[in-house]
């Protein structure tokens, strides 16, 4: 079994690394980094970037997948499914836009294939742990308790649950103005989901 210490250095060198990969995509733009880039600018040797992270992809992968989404506990009702999804999301939001507005234009981008992995489904399921994944899972409580009707295509609801939250984020990495996501997400997701829930 490792020490404490052993695996607080360890924590704290997996952040090191997420940090300067931010900061050189800040700079860069995603399709300047690499993994020669990460190691000379966090001062470590190849083997030490490879003990973390499978690759290039696998490291940007971090930035949404750093925490699992299964765990999360909401404040909001369950009888509130677009306030409640909107809270879910904002978590990932948040932790966006702790990376700054430079790195999201440069992260938020088709060329980032690492984003659009994380953002699919394998054979009609979304990847364990992922916000979708989640997403589902609360939406079927939903249907279960009555809240949204028998007949609504959850999966495909959550489909386009996060293309409407992909959306907001660009349309917010687009502008120089600073605006809340939050409210805009939560309209967005009032009106999709109106028609599905039981009145």
């Amino acid at each position: 079994m490792q020490s404490v210490k052993i695996v607080q250095k360890q924590q704290a060198q997996k952040k090191r690394i997420i940090q300067v990969a931010v900061s050189l995509i800040q700079k860069e733009g995603i399709n300047g980094l690499n993994v020669r880039s990460v190691c000379q600018a966090a001062d470590i040797a190849a083997g030490t970037f490879y003990y973390y992270f499978k690759n290039k992809e696998s490291l940007l992968m971090a930035f949404v997948m750093e925490d699992t989404f299964e765990h999360f506990v909401l404040k909001t009702s369950l009888k509130h499914p677009a306030k409640r999804m909107a809270e879910l999301y904002g978590i990932l939001i948040k932790k966006y836009q702790s990376f700054g507005k430079p790195f999201m234009r440069s992260f938020y981008t088709t060329s980032n294939t690492a984003l659009s992995a994380y953002m699919q489904e394998k054979d009609g399921y979304f990847a364990a742990g992922t916000i979708m994944a989640r997403s589902e899972q609360e939406l079927r409580n939903a249907r279960q308790k009555g809240i949204l009707k028998k007949d609504v295509p959850i999966h495909q609801i959550c489909m386009d649950l996060c293309t409407i939250v992909k959306g907001t984020i660009f349309e917010w990495c687009l502008t120089d103005e600073e605006w809340d996501i939050q409210p805009v997400l939560l309209r967005l997701f009032t009106n999709y989901l109106s028609s599905y829930v039981v009145m």
